[in-house]
Parts: C-alpha cells; sequence; structure tokens
C-alpha cells in the first residue's frame, strides 16, 4: 500500500535543496534519502532532523536503500555526473544514461508502483530513458522539464511591470535548453493577453520581450559562473510537482512528458509541455493553440532531441 513516503536519490545539492523544501514546506508524511555514500544520506537525514522541531509538520526522515521504493508514492531521482573536460555532450549523456538505467531498474526490483520524477540533466533526454527502462505508463514518469524555465519566466516579466509573479501566466515549451522558447501568444497577466499589457504598460514593450527570453535561456550559466551550480530553484519547482500529485491537485504545469500526437512533432520523445498533474501523475497533456512561428520552434527543439536519443545508447 502506498504512503506520502518519498524517496530521493542522489543527496547532492539539487536532491538537498529539494529536501530542504519538502521539509520547510511540510510537504510529506515521511522521507527517505538515498546515495552512493550512505555516510552522505544519513549525515544529511540527520540534518533535516534537527530543524523538525521549527518545521510546519511532523515528518519522518532517515536514510534507506531502494527496498524503500517499494511503498513510496513519489521516487525523485537527482543524481548524475557532470561533464569532463574534453568530453563530448553525447559521451555525458551516455554516462547519464547508464547511472538512470541502473538507478531506474533498483528502484522497479523493490516492487515500487508510484511515480517517478526524474531532475537529472539533461532532464527530457534522461526522463526518457527512465520511462524505457521502468516499463511504467508514460503518465507516470515525469521529467521536471521547463517548469524551473517558466518560473524564471514568470519573475523576469513580473521584474519588468511590477505585478506579482503568481499573477503572471506563460511558458517555457520545448527542450530544457538552447532551443526551449516562450509561448508568447498564449501569455497572460491576469486575464489579460500580453500583446495588450505591452500596448498598454509603459514598464515594458515587445523589444523587452527579446531581453526576457535571452535572461531566462542565460540564467542557469550566468549563475553558474557565479556560483558554479543552481539548485535552490529546481529544489523548490520540484516541490510544487509533488504537491500537485501527493495533493490531487489538477495543476497544470510545464513538465518533460511523452508527446503522444498532441502537438505536431516527433512524437517519440520527452519534451516540455503544459500538462494536468494529479494523483494519477500526468492526467492529459494541453493542448494550446500555437502561432506558426511557435510550432516551427516546438518541432525544431523536438528533432533536436530525436537526434540526441538516436546517438545514445539506452
Amino acid at each position: 500500500m502506498q504512503t506520502n513516503r518519498v524517496v530521493i536519490i542522489g543527496t547532492g545539492f539539487v536532491g538537498m535543496s529539494y529536501a530542504y523544501a519538502l521539509v520547510n514546506q511540510g510537504t510529506v508524511e515521511e522521507l527517505v534519502l538515498i546515495d552512493i555514500n550512505k555516510d552522505k544520506a544519513e549525515g544529511e537525514a540527520m540534518d533535516l532532523n534537527h530543524g523538525l522541531a521549527f518545521g510546519p509538520r511532523k515528518m519522518n526522515i532517515h536514510a534507506g536503500d531502494y527496498n524503500d521504493c517499494k511503498n513510496a508514492a513519489i521516487v525523485v531521482i537527482t543524481a548524475g555526473v557532470n561533464q569532463k573536460e574534453g568530453e563530448t555532450r553525447i559521451q555525458l549523456l551516455n554516462r547519464n544514461a547508464i547511472i538512470i538505467k541502473s538507478v531506474v531498474k533498483s528502484i522497479m526490483a523493490s516492487g515500487f508502483d508510484g511515480i517517478l520524477i526524474v531532475a537529472s540533466n539533461p532532464v527530457d533526454l534522461l526522463a526518457y530513458v527512465a520511462w524505457k527502462e521502468s516499463g511504467l505508463d508514460a503518465s507516470r514518469v515525469i521529467g521536471s522539464g521547463t517548469a524551473l524555465d517558466t518560473a524564471r519566466l514568470r519573475y523576469e516579466i513580473s521584474s519588468y511591470i511590477n505585478i506579482d509573479p503568481r499573477n503572471i501566466h506563460a511558458y517555457i515549451l520545448g527542450e530544457h535548453g538552447d532551443s526551449e522558447f516562450v509561448c508568447w501568444s498564449n501569455s497572460n497577466v491576469g486575464a489579460k493577453p500580453m500583446k495588450d499589457v505591452v500596448n498598454t504598460m509603459k514598464e515594458i514593450n515587445f523589444e523587452d520581450l527579446d531581453d526576457i527570453y535571452l535572461k531566462v535561456r542565460n540564467a542557469a550559466n550566468e549563475i553558474i559562473k557565479r556560483k558554479r551550480a543552481t539548485y535552490y530553484g529546481i529544489g523548490m519547482a520540484l516541490v510544487r510537482i509533488t504537491a500537485a500529485i501527493l495533493n490531487n491537485e489538477n495543476r497544470i504545469m510545464p513538465i518533460s512528458v511523452l508527446n503522444n500526437n498532441v502537438y505536431d512533432c516527433v512524437n517519440d520523445i520527452y519534451i516540455g509541455l503544459p500538462a494536468v498533474l494529479n494523483r494519477d501523475g500526468v492526467h492529459h497533456i494541453v493542448w494550446l493553440e500555437l502561432n506558426e512561428e511557435e510550432k516551427e520552434k516546438l518541432k525544431v527543439s523536438a528533432n533536436i532531441l530525436r537526434n540526441s536519443l538516436d546517438n545514445i545508447n539506452y
């Protein structure tokens, strides 16, 4: 029987930023940390437990092993390796694909029958590998996709027009990478279309939209230049995905999902699209009427992902 147990595979910066946000928001009843370095997982669990007196709820936090995945509602994979000097992107992909396949094999051997979330990069490709290896229905294998990119977009728009980012409704779609794009045709502030906002507010103009896109696309590189890695934003994005599932919210989020004839692009890939999330995972992908330029950008992004999959061993 499934519980509100979440298992995190990998206790690096991303995994522990996610864990810390889960604890502070009181999202789960039980949190299990798994890492190849068992001492690291145990130390992280101890550290989190010592803050529970200041948290919003009682939680059971401990280090564990793959057997703990059996009754978990959600398992989140943040494990992976960084690129070596002189290593090609495809070589890195192959190394991470091997890791993901091994991790998923161990998860499934436990009898796991919940929802699998992949946050390791490149997330669209590794979510696909995890789906293939798991044998689970595609609705129950999710990549974090463009959820963080979209949060960055909402923040940047908010900064221009001085409106709360929670009232900015806009999506980054496509690959979580250089070919991602803003779906401006379906962007709104409150109920007001972005085109009307630009035409009526002096704080923003159409030229600013390109600047906003570039800031979002280059955000990770700019953060890495300054602090070598990004992890707080994705940690909070993963909590939002987790809450949408556990609370059966039917919340729409841009995540990495299997395109299955919903959008006119390559089908056999995982790619960032808006989807409804609930206790069953992905209830359905939300179809947006894209303009011609956006349709072409989605096709380009999808083809890049397909070509990458064709060049790795999975």
